[in-house]
């Protein structure tokens, strides 16, 4: 215990925070845009207009995100230091691993567009094909792997080993996440299929 005790800070607030935070994101999109498909609730919100509800949603992801990305960084700063890596790997690897997440991220945006990242297939706008290009001729799911790498580069760059233990939370969660997500998209587009086979 006293091991564990001095790598993790588990009287900190701010810990608990940053893992509620980490687990609403996916649970809370998932839930709302699995609502938009039936209800188209936030469509409905916008006048009719589901792009602009899509671009609505993308706003509040995105926010949530830097507000999720701020409450993990502050939880860091309340758990114990701890030296993991060598010079100059203490550096060098983080900086690699973060430009590599961001890479898998930005890269992933910029193929899948606004509407494709931020669930805009819940919305009724769909994509004419699957997109094969990087970095999803690498990975099956770019963006939250990159995300994962990220959050692992962030806390060995601040060398908290608290922050390697929420990593593998975040994995966890995103795994769980496409659990739901993956065959519901799936259903999305097999629907779309079945209707052009039968016009």
């Amino acid at each position: 215990m006293d091991a564990f005790s001095s790598i993790v800070n588990t009287s900190a607030t701010s810990l608990y925070v940053s893992i509620l935070s980490i687990a609403f994101n996916p649970t809370a999109w998932n839930i709302v845009a699995q609502n938009e498909y039936r209800n188209k609730a936030i469509t409905r919100a916008f006048g009719g207009n589901a792009r602009y509800g899509c671009y609505f949603l993308a706003i509040m992801i995105f926010s949530f995100g830097m507000l999720r990305d701020h409450l993990y960084q502050r939880a860091l700063s309340d758990q114990p230091r701890v030296p993991m890596l060598p010079a100059p790997y203490d550096t060098l690897v983080p900086a690699v691993m973060f430009f590599l997440g961001q890479l898998f991220v930005v890269t992933s945006t910029w193929a899948l567009g606004i509407t494709g990242t931020f669930l805009g297939d819940y919305f009724g706008i769909l994509m004419d094909h699957r997109v094969q290009g990087f970095p999803f001729n690498v990975l099956r799911d770019p963006m939250y792997v990159g995300s994962t790498m990220c959050f692992a580069a962030t806390a060995l760059w601040y060398e908290r080993p608290a922050g390697l233990l929420i990593t593998l939370y975040v994995y966890i969660v995103y795994l769980i996440a496409l659990r739901f997500e993956g065959p519901f998209t799936d259903m999305i587009y097999s629907k779309r299929a079945s209707a052009r086979k039968t016009s």
